[in-house]
């Protein structure tokens, strides 16, 4: 009897709260339908992606959030002040309760404010092995500049452009015959397996930052 008393009580005990995850993008989203689609697999567990968030009003990505019926809101960000859309798209994170925010090819300079709200809890995802190549057109640049191996890297943002500590890195050797769209679609393919790892390494706490180390405990 009390083995059976103590079973229901266990069974009645509430679950663990999912993350709650907000997604920014500007474009197509790919990164984003990965880690979707990981959370779906149940691959990447305990979090849930709460809001898409898009700068861009016909962001193909939006479209995508809305046929998996999750939440997806477009801030347009033309010919506004960078603090003031920061603003708006604070406003919509926190509307939403997102605890983590997620760029998925978001392709705008975040506010200190932004960033004082979310510290280090904002993650982006480059391609290229930072600190080498940032910005723009990094896999055209890595060719330029003829190294023989390219990747990405995870890292939290902070307020310089691809900048911020580095979570998660992974390598990509470059081909004799590489072009940007080659190389490119080889680098995609490490980050949709690179990136859900990552969050799930920075969501489960077990890590501590110092300086610009990042270390598992």
């Amino acid at each position: 009897m009390e083995a059976a008393s103590q079973q229901v009580s266990d069974s009645a005990s509430p679950r663990p709260a999912k993350v709650r995850l907000g997604v920014l993008l500007s474009g197509r989203g790919s990164n984003f339908i990965n880690i979707a689609d990981s959370i779906e697999r149940g691959e990447l567990r305990g979090c849930e992606i709460a809001l898409v968030l898009s700068n861009i009003a016909d962001a193909p990505g939006l479209a995508a959030a809305r046929e998996r019926g999750l939440p997806a809101v477009a801030q347009p960000s033309r010919g506004v002040p960078r603090e003031e859309h920061d603003r708006a798209m604070l406003a919509h994170l926190q509307q939403h309760g997102v605890e983590y925010v997620i760029l998925a090819g978001y392709m705008r300079v975040l506010t200190p404010e932004f960033l004082r709200t979310f510290p280090q809890r904002v993650l982006n995802i480059h391609p290229s092995l930072l600190p080498s190549f940032p910005g723009l057109h990094a896999q055209q640049q890595a060719l330029e500049y003829g190294v023989k191996v390219a990747g990405c890297t995870v890292h939290f943002v902070d307020d310089a452009v691809d900048h911020g500590v580095i979570v998660m890195q992974r390598l990509v050797r470059v081909r004799e015959n590489d072009t940007v769209e080659r190389l490119s679609a080889r680098i995609l393919q490490q980050e949709h397996r690179l990136y859900p790892e990552a969050i799930a390494r920075v969501l489960s706490g077990r890590y501590e930052v110092r300086g610009r180390q990042y270390l598992p405990k």
